[in-house]
């Protein structure tokens, strides 16, 4: 049965001060779910507030403890309904997202399987794609930036535009235009306006990114905006997608009529569990699915997932995990394979973590 379930949270540093369209940041915390049954750990994380971390203490764990490890559909159902008065959407939904990952690291490490085994993996790698390219970045980082991810033989990347809500379209094109010029002809080149964008302009703006060969619009308007994302993606050749802020399959179900390709966050919309819907649904409509962010967390259950695009191999996640873990794969010909270990193959590093410690 399972024991202990404890929740820390750590707020790291970034290494350079980081922005896109709508917001910035000067650090990243990450929330850390352990549960234990039978002399092993199962981790699993998110990335949002601390108080992240009281939810799980004081409205999951209790519900979780005394539960058969191998129930993690049981678990699941049963945080959801502690979640009722609470409100799913944002913290609550990070707090079950983060529970449920661990429970699943934990089953596959108690039946000594790989987590992508134990989820029926159809894909032996998962396509990545280099993400950051922020709107602080001056041209100096920005090309250190895209040629370390050709340098590792990452053939698709992606840059933040829409800065400052949209008010800086012309610093926008040219970065766009920067980043044609250093990865060439051949790579894939995306953009990320994070909802800084009207309906209007990002219209207009699409026409241009056109010429630069860009091939991913993501949330060129608010995700709010499903009726907006709708119009963006009939006016134009380049794939328009959304979906990381999304927290339940109603959600995604009503967003994918008005995407070219669903996103979703393994962190945020209901963990490994509801991923895996979420992955139905978009299957449903014609649509394949891709990861945002927390690369260690995502290569797993992705590898599962059929109608799999790509994983967003963002800088600031693939950082901190590689700091705090031990095991992150690193991508190699554009891919990265799940590990072989038992569970997601990633050991928490306490030591390495404990200075950067809030909660």
């Amino acid at each position: 049965m399972i024991g202990s379930v404890s929740a820390s949270a750590y707020t790291i540093p970034t290494d350079a001060p980081e922005g896109d369209g709508t917001f910035a940041w000067d650090s990243t915390t990450l929330v850390l779910v352990e549960v234990s049954a039978d002399g092993a750990t199962g981790t699993g994380w998110t990335y949002g507030s601390p108080a992240c971390a009281t939810v799980v203490s004081h409205d999951l764990a209790s519900v979780v403890q005394g539960r058969d490890p191998m129930d993690v559909g049981g678990s699941w159902n049963a945080m959801r309904s502690a979640l009722r008065n609470i409100g799913r959407p944002g913290v609550g939904g990070m707090a079950l997202s983060a529970v449920d990952c661990a429970l699943w690291d934990l089953k596959a490490r108690l039946l000594g399987l790989p987590l992508h085994r134990l989820l029926g993996a159809v894909h032996d790698s998962v396509p990545v794609y280099g993400s950051g390219g922020f709107t602080t970045y001056d041209d100096r980082q920005l090309a250190d930036q895209l040629t370390g991810w050709a340098e590792q033989g990452i053939p698709r990347v992606k840059i933040k535009i829409g800065e400052s809500w949209g008010t800086r379209e012309n610093r926008d094109l040219a970065r766009v235009a920067q980043a044609r010029d250093l990865i060439g002809a051949d790579a894939e080149l995306y953009v990320d306006a994070n909802g800084g964008y009207t309906v209007g302009q990002a219209c207009r703006v699409a026409e241009r990114l056109a010429s630069y060969g860009v091939t991913w619009f993501e949330e060129p308007v608010s995700s709010d905006d499903l009726a907006g994302l709708g119009v963006v993606r009939d006016r134009t050749g380049i794939d328009v997608t959304a979906g990381e802020y999304g927290y339940d399959l109603a959600y995604f179900a009503r967003m994918c009529p008005m995407v070219d390709c669903l996103q979703s966050d393994v962190t945020r919309c209901g963990g490994i569990t509801e991923l895996l819907r979420i992955a139905a649904v978009a299957e449903a409509h014609g649509l394949q699915l891709s990861g945002h962010c927390a690369p260690g967390l995502h290569l797993a259950a992705l590898s599962a997932v059929p109608n799999l695009r790509h994983l967003e191999w963002f800088h600031d996640h693939t950082r901190i995990e590689s700091m705090l873990f031990d095991g992150l794969p690193a991508p190699a010909g554009g891919t990265a394979t799940p590990s072989e270990s038992p569970g997601h193959g990633m050991t928490w590093l306490p030591l390495a973590a404990a200075t950067y410690r809030v909660a």
